[in-house]
């Protein structure tokens, strides 16, 4: 009974040593994370003020808030009682087998590092990567986030992305828009021409510096086919692409000007 009663008084001890410690740690914890929740507003804002790249602002949040609550738990263990060194030791270790397991994860963070130091790309240019395409919304320190036109999140690796070609659409301010019309082998090639020349001049979010370029470009099985070229801002590209396919279906037609198209002949033979 006497050894027992030594048990009991032993585990009450190390109960009030290290449950209060653990409470005190707990209470640590949760205000710790309040605190860090408030403090990345103030950061973000202050950023926000300070005219930083909204790219690099959304990894620089990402990456502190991740150290903020690497630090938080290394205080909170060691107010557990647990050595530090000793804790230290064991979390690299750690850290060392789940890195072996997690290469490609740790390829993604360098991706993104590399996207933020050399910017391919940034938060809001429309670009086509690893067979998608869309509006950067966000670049996280693992992920890159896409909209797609539909309106379809798509979430790339930041390793794949960093180290595969990538088309980025909004680089550059103006944008060439390139077309091929067809006529039929009997239309007037200069009419066709002159028909196309005019629509051109109408549009007039169609810059004349660089001069659009229109030329036949191929004599095809049923068609003879134009090369037309327009140069125009970036954000006017889709609009004039489409406009321009249906004004000069619409025009041809009212002219007489035929598009060919794939047909075929069926010949029936009565055998008697």
């Amino acid at each position: 009974m006497e050894e027992i009663k030594n048990i009991l008084d032993y585990l009450y001890k190390l109960a009030i040593e290290y449950g209060l410690n653990l409470l005190f740690a707990l209470i640590t914890l949760f205000i710790g994370l309040w605190l860090i929740k408030h403090l990345m507003k103030h950061v973000n804002k202050a950023m926000e003020k300070s005219d930083i790249d909204l790219t690099l602002r959304k990894f620089l949040s990402s990456l502190i808030k991740i150290v903020l609550k690497m630090l938080l738990l290394l205080s909170v263990v060691s107010m557990v009682g647990i050595e530090m060194i000793s804790f230290v030791a064991v979390f690299a270790a750690a850290t060392f087998a789940i890195g072996s397991a997690l290469t490609g994860t740790l390829q993604n963070f360098a991706g993104g590092v590399m996207i933020v130091l050399f910017k391919p790309f940034k938060v809001g240019d429309f670009i086509q990567a690893q067979g998608f395409m869309g509006t950067v919304k966000e670049i996280q320190i693992f992920n890159t986030i896409l909209k797609t036109p539909d309106n379809k999140t798509i979430i790339i690796p930041n390793g794949g992305l960093s180290n595969s070609a990538m088309t980025n659409f909004s680089t550059e301010e103006l944008r060439r828009v390139d077309f091929t019309f067809g006529i039929g082998y009997g239309d007037d090639i200069d009419k066709a021409k002159k028909l196309i020349s005019g629509l051109i001049e109408e549009d007039e979010r169609i810059l004349k510096d660089p001069k659009p370029f229109i030329a036949v470009s191929e004599l095809a099985n049923s068609s003879v086919n134009f090369a037309v070229r327009v140069w125009a801002n970036a954000s006017d590209y889709w609009g004039i692409f489409h406009d321009m396919t249906e004004n000069v279906k619409k025009l041809f037609d009212k002219e007489g000007i035929s598009i060919p198209f794939p047909q075929t002949d069926v010949h029936v033979y009565n055998e008697k």
